[in-house]
């Protein structure tokens, strides 16, 4: 007989902002539909303040399969791997007589764990014609993405994980649970799109966000443009620069005669456009996946998950890729839908981070969250009932350094009306041949009067107690979390903590 414990898929993509997915009402909504994305949303709960606790790729996929923060798994940043012996949710679901599979983007360097089956992309992977590598591969061996190893396929990545994703889900055998993690590449930059969405956007104008032209002076020191001149708008990861190259996957941006204003309003439409094509395939994929649910009776007994491993800015901010605390990179969309048990057409405000996926998707399998794990089931919270004490406070923090990826170092927390955020990016030494440092600083944004986080109020006098409070509170969930200064000198040390 069928097991009454739920199948679980979960589908996870790469940097898909949540104003990218029509469910979640943005302005690119009437331009850009998800409709299979939206179904999820339908027919389940949307939940609109799900966030991670670090928002880069390596260490939110860390921190999603340990149920840890980022200083406890010992992934803080890109270059860090997951210890093999870290206890994860799919070992523990394993080990409990799941059956468990992944494909697709993997990235957390070390050997997959906790899997029966897999087949996961080496580091990034390609969009065409990508390799895919199994438990044959030499993990002890290095790769590159230029010769990688493994096997190649012929076809676009997103279409090929989805295969091996409907593959495994004919022949997995029906008597037994599953926990299947479908992890897709796509649409992390550059976004390389299937020729077949080459024309959708034929004519359409993508609408601008308001603080694409954002006047940066409002913000403190510590988050201002730095190092080249403002007609250039973002230095750091600049969209212009990147797609003007001759050999820019998708074509060059051409921006021959156009001054500042011009170069920043084309180089916007070609990168959405590019994005938005990226992510329709994936919508697309995610239809493939719902239809055999349906079709083949596993539908009523699968818990369907939808998210990605952070948010992404979109011109918001007048910024591109993620790394930041503010909304558009903090925020990760999470589409949830169990037919029975979590009501159709709801919505969830509660604060949730990805430190709690973990607690869940065991809470859902029948199995107790290990005691090292530091997040905490929300299930009861997709069925719209919010624990009564549940948090009033989220944590993040991005450890690199601007010196690598030219944001600086910060953390901070969220409540359901406020942000406070500590920069402290170590200021560069003087003899330093780049061109620019990352004094600390603060921010604070009341999202109730200020979503769009433009106006930092942390030195305005009305903000006063609010700062005092939220400090005593961040400082607070530090020492729970176990993520205190005093490990670390060189914060210490910093005039404005």
């Amino acid at each position: 007989m069928p097991t009454t414990k739920p199948n679980i898929l979960f589908i996870m993509s790469d940097d898909h902002g949540a104003n990218a997915i029509s469910a979640y009402g943005s302005r690119l909504a009437s331009v850009f539909q998800t409709p299979n994305l939206d179904r999820i949303a339908r027919e389940g709960v949307r939940l609109n303040n799900c966030h991670c606790g670090n928002a880069i790729c390596t260490p939110s996929r860390a921190t999603i399969f340990t149920g840890q923060h980022s200083h406890i798994n010992g992934v803080r940043t890109l270059s860090d791997s997951l210890d093999t012996e870290a206890t994860t949710y799919p070992k523990m679901m394993q080990a409990a007589g799941y059956q468990t599979a992944i494909f697709g983007k993997w990235h957390v360097h070390s050997e997959p764990q906790g899997f029966d089956q897999y087949y996961v992309l080496p580091g990034q992977g390609y969009y065409s014609n990508p390799f895919f590598i199994g438990p044959d591969h030499d993990w002890g061996e290095s790769y590159s993405h230029s010769d990688p190893g493994g096997d190649r396929h012929e076809g676009y990545v997103t279409d090929l994980v989805t295969d091996f994703t409907l593959d495994y889900l004919k022949n997995v055998d029906k008597d037994r649970p599953f926990m299947v993690c479908c992890h897709h590449k796509a649409p992390h930059d550059d976004f390389e799109y299937h020729p077949r969405h080459e024309y959708m956007f034929d004519g359409v104008t993508i609408p601008e966000p308001d603080n694409l032209w954002e006047d940066h002076s409002r913000r403190d020191p510590c988050t201002r443009h730095y190092g080249t001149s403002v007609s250039d708008r973002n230095p750091f990861r600049n969209a212009i620069i990147r797609m003007s190259q001759p050999d820019y996957v998708t074509g060059q941006l051409d921006v021959t005669g156009l001054d500042a204003e011009g170069r920043t309003k084309a180089a916007y439409q070609k990168y959405l456009k590019d994005y938005m094509r990226t992510c329709a395939a994936i919508d697309e994929n995610v239809g493939r996946l719902l239809d055999y649910l349906d079709g083949s009776g596993l539908a009523e007994n699968t818990l369907v998950v939808y998210t990605s491993d952070q948010g992404m800015f979109l011109g918001e901010h007048d910024y591109i890729d993620k790394r930041w605390i503010y909304e558009e990179a903090l925020q990760m969309p999470m589409l949830v839908r169990l037919p029975g048990e979590i009501p159709a057409g709801s919505q969830n405000q509660d604060l949730i981070t990805n430190v709690d996926f973990a607690s869940t998707l065991l809470d859902y399998a029948g199995i107790a969250s290990d005691p090292g794990m530091q997040g905490r089931s929300f299930r009861s919270n997709l069925q719209g009932q919010t624990p009564e004490d549940w948090t009033d406070a989220i944590y993040y923090r991005y450890w690199m350094h601007m010196t690598h990826h030219h944001n600086p170092a910060h953390y901070g927390i969220r409540t359901q009306r406020y942000k406070l955020i500590h920069f402290y990016g170590l200021p560069l030494d003087a003899t330093d041949a780049l061109p620019y440092s990352t004094p600390p600083g603060w921010e604070l944004y009341d999202l109730e009067k200020d979503p769009d986080e433009n106006h930092n109020v942390y030195s305005d006098p009305e903000y006063a107690d609010v700062v005092e409070k939220l400090k005593a509170r961040l400082f607070e969930l530090k020492a729970e979390l176990g993520d205190e200064d005093e490990k670390y000198p060189e914060v210490m040390a910093l005039p404005t903590r």
